[in-house]
Order: C-alpha cells, then sequence, then structure tokens
C-alpha cells in the first residue's frame, strides 16, 4: 500500500498543490492534517499512519518538513519506518525524489544524517566554548531570571493580589489584568511571603 501524508500548518492555508502531487505519484490513500509541525502531539493523522503501516509500504511526502517537525525527528521517523520495513519517499528533497528503499536513497538519507550529526556536533561545541568563555570573563550567569522585583507587571500583580480581599479580584483575573500568568503570581507570592523575592 502507497501512502501519501500532507500537511499544512495553520487551517487557512490548502492542501490541495500536496495532495495534487501525491495524487500524480500514484498513492492509494492520502492522510491529510491541517496542523502546526510543532505540534507533535496534535499530528494525530499522522501517529495513526505511523500505527497503521507494515512492512512493504511506503509513505509518499512532497517535502522532509511536511512529516517532521526537526532534523533529529526526521531521522527518529526514518529509522522506525526501516525497522518496520517501511519505505518514504520526498518527492522533493533538495530538488531531488529520495526513495528510502533504493540504494541511492538509502546512501542520501545516511549522508543526510551524517551530515545533520556533524553539524550538531559543531553546534554544541561551540556552545560549550562560548560558554566557558563568558564564565572566564565573569559574565555567563546561565539563564536569566524572567521576572524580578523590579518588573512593573509583577509588581501590580503582587500588589492586587495582596488586597485581593478588599478589591475583590480573583487570581484569574489579576492574570488578565496584568498579563502575568496565575502560576506566576503564586510563585512569586510565595516568594515574597518568605521574604526571598
Amino acid at each position: 500500500m502507497i501512502y501519501g501524508y500532507a500537511r499544512v500548518s495553520t487551517k487557512d492555508q490548502s492542501l490541495d498543490v500536496q495532495v495534487e502531487q501525491l495524487r500524480a505519484y500514484g498513492v492509494d490513500d492520502v492522510v491529510m492534517e491541517k496542523v502546526s509541525g510543532r505540534s507533535v502531539d496534535h499530528r494525530t493523522g499522522f501517529k495513526s499512519l505511523l500505527g497503521r503501516v507494515k512492512k512493504g509500504d511506503t509513505i509518499v511526502v512532497t517535502k522532509l518538513d511536511r512529516f517532521a517537525r526537526s532534523t533529529k525527528d526526521a531521522l527518529e521517523t526514518i529509522e522506525y519506518l526501516n525497522d518496520k520495513g517501511v519505505g518514504l519517499v520526498i518527492l522533493n528533497f533538495g530538488g531531488m525524489n529520495v526513495d528510502t528503499t533504493t540504494p541511492t536513497g538509502k546512501l542520501m538519507i545516511t549522508m543526510f544524517s551524517a551530515v545533520a550529526e556533524f553539524e550538531l556536533g559543531i553546534i554544541k561545541e561551540r556552545q560549550r566554548e562560548g560558554i566557558a568563555k563568558a564564565k572566564e570573563r565573569g559574565v555567563y550567569k546561565g539563564r536569566p531570571k524572567r521576572y524580578t522585583a523590579n518588573h512593573a507587571g509583577l509588581a501590580h500583580a503582587l500588589e492586587l493580589y495582596q488586597n485581593r480581599d478588599t478589591n475583590g479580584l480573583t487570581v484569574k483575573k489579576i492574570a488578565e489584568i496584568t498579563n502575568i500568568s496565575e502560576a506566576t503570581i503564586y510563585r512569586e507570592a510565595r516568594k515574597l511571603r518568605k521574604g526571598c523575592l
């Protein structure tokens, strides 16, 4: 069985071009979704497709980014499909058609994997070097706090929180007024009571 997978990120985008390309390739069934690629938990159609395919089946996508949210995600999905004996065809992979069931397609994906792993290693190495140099200069303090005692929105939220018995405001309403999350208001109020702020 040859399955096609078409995805766009927003409801107002059209799937027509992808579906047309998949049909032209000769897919038997097209799974369509209108959901962000980063929302992996919401890609229910794709998850269902991964569970449904069996040895000898093929999944066809128009581009790599239609089924994967990152290089790591793409490689993990390709490995999962390989383990199941399922082929993957990418109709436009840098201007080329790549079929993982062919020796050339396997080579392309292997090279892609190697380059991606190499790039990730270089990025991590540069990041470590940058952090080490920043620490030597005394300018690296780690991740900065989002809110400080001087944050006007937080100060207003805490003032409203402390006076909620007299002003009649709920924490939810205070969060709406100040644009500070309820969790942050509760957390920072606890710190204030303990004298940590």
